[in-house]
């Protein structure tokens, strides 16, 4: 066998498929997990790196991030992928598109992406990979390319884009979209997407089941007329008004509507992405029931389980879908304890205070919406999971194995022979109090702030290489671009 490069002895190994965490220890050889097993020989000249009883987790792999959207691409690559490495996450998948933010231009893809691959390229921390959303009738055409060319295998629609900016209502859909005059961004563009790529599916059976299309649900004209409604009655404020601003039933309303047409586009693989309610669950769960031949991927972001309208820390938690009153957030954790839910997300998008908050602070409806967390994505759910009776290992399966499987990483998303040597130690029982100045992200607030975590990240591996430990992020970028399915 091989000499191993590394050891990382005395850990406690958390892995997906039931079971308890099983005292071992991991040898890595040439980045890759070579063998797990209590008292490994340790060859001479091997690094050991001390576990000391920590739990070992299969790095995350946060499939909902969005670097780039309020700072150059280039530079949020290299901030945000340290948050990254700060939290256990090894493996971030961010979403792209063309249109106003990102990289604040239209056109075909072709030219796009590889200006997105050239700004990433050598300044991530952690393994990166990006979604991508077919915002115009051109880019539908160039799916089969991206597949095969760029290892692209998941998309994206927003559909709220149909009457709605990113931060509110709009007039002017063409102008944010940067699309072609005469074309809409609405269901009948969304029905030629989901067509668009089960073609691709078709033409690639190999990997069909891992080309999959993920959706925002929420209805723009039941936005519009709501946030109306809202603003003219002035009873409510901050996060609360933007919540009944953007009420629950336009989720559930819009997740109807997407499956009815995956179903008659005879596209299986949807994941509903950040479901944020109760009624948004509900509606994905009676279409699962409804249209079983569609393999439906439920999403829900740890924002969403951590805070709600009145614990966030202000305004600040503006973001799309809102942050719901407690009863939604109880809501979710039930279908997450129930095995509704099929990974968490961070939806981590930086956005720093001098864009995030418009000339009145207070004002919910002129703030931006989104925000960071990715560094709080594992340690949160742990803590708040191991007190709601969540088990580890199912942690490693919301937060890795899952969206491994769905989204082309097949090396990526356990602690097993074979696979990638990203690993995240976990002291279970050592809390913080989140405080933004100690967050690798350059984001200056957070709505987290003040809560208490009861679960901290002390060292991550990438691949065998430790790239977080004792509260530092180490040495240079060595985070890769994933061309998906990895392996291919």
């Amino acid at each position: 066998m091989t000499r191993p490069d590394l050891i990382i002895r005395d850990v406690r190994v958390v892995r997906p498929g039931g079971g308890e965490p099983v005292a071992a220890d991991i040898a890595v050889t040439d980045g890759v997990v070579s063998e797990v097993g209590p008292g490994l020989a340790v060859p001479e000249s091997t690094e050991v790196h001390e576990g000391r009883g920590r739990l070992a987790f299969p790095g995350v792999v946060d499939a909902h991030q969005h670097w780039g959207i309020y700072n150059a691409l280039s530079d949020d690559t290299a901030t945000e992928s340290r948050a990254c490495a700060q939290g256990g996450v090894t493996t971030s998948l961010t979403y792209m598109r063309t249109g106003q933010y990102y990289l604040n231009r239209g056109g075909p893809y072709s030219e796009v992406y590889p200006e997105v691959l050239a700004a990433a390229d050598g300044r991530s921390y952690v393994d990166y990979a990006f979604h991508l959303a077919p915002m115009q009738a051109s880019h539908i055409e160039e799916i089969p390319a991206l597949v095969r060319e760029h290892g692209v295998t998941s998309f994206k629609i927003f559909m709220f884009y149909g009457s709605h900016g990113l931060h509110g209502r709009s007039t002017d859909q063409s102008d944010f979209l940067m699309i072609p005059e005469d074309e809409r961004y609405d269901i009948a563009h969304f029905e030629f997407v989901m067509r668009g790529i089960q073609a691709a599916r078709e033409a690639n059976p190999e990997i069909a089941d891992q080309i999959s299309l993920s959706l925002h649900c929420e209805t723009a004209e039941i936005m519009t007329a709501y946030t109306r409604l809202v603003e003219e009655s002035g009873e409510l404020s901050g996060l609360e008004a933007y919540s009944a601003s953007r009420p629950p039933h336009s989720e559930g309303l819009a997740v109807t509507i997407a499956s009815y047409l995956a179903h008659e586009t005879g596209l299986p693989t949807i994941n509903l992405l950040h479901l944020s309610s109760a009624k948004a669950m509900e509606a994905a769960m009676l279409m699962a029931k409804t249209f079983p031949h569609v393999d439906f991927r439920r999403e829900v972001t740890i924002g969403h389980l951590l805070a709600d309208v009145t614990t966030a820390d202000g305004v600040g938690g503006k973001v799309n879908p809102p942050l719901r009153p407690r009863a939604d957030v109880e809501r979710l954790w039930e279908h997450l304890l129930a095995g509704d839910v099929s990974w968490v997300v961070s939806d981590h998008a930086c956005c720093k205070e001098e864009k995030k908050f418009g000339t009145d602070a207070d004002d919910v409806f002129s703030a931006k919406s989104g925000f960071g967390g990715t560094e709080y994505l594992l340690p949160g759910l742990v803590g708040e999971g191991r007190k709601r009776g969540l088990s580890y290992s199912t942690v490693a399966e919301l937060l890795s194995t899952n969206p491994a499987r769905r989204l082309g990483l097949p090396t990526k998303g356990d602690i097993a022979p074979g696979f990638d040597a990203d690993i995240a130690l976990v002291d279970p029982d050592r809390s913080f109090t989140v405080d933004p100045v100690l967050s690798e992200s350059t984001q200056e607030y957070t709505p987290f702030r003040g809560m208490e975590i009861s679960a901290t990240v002390e060292t991550t591996f990438l691949r065998g290489r430790r790239i977080f430990d004792d509260g530092k992020v180490l040495g240079e970028p060595a985070g890769r671009y994933l061309h998906r399915p990895t392996g291919r």
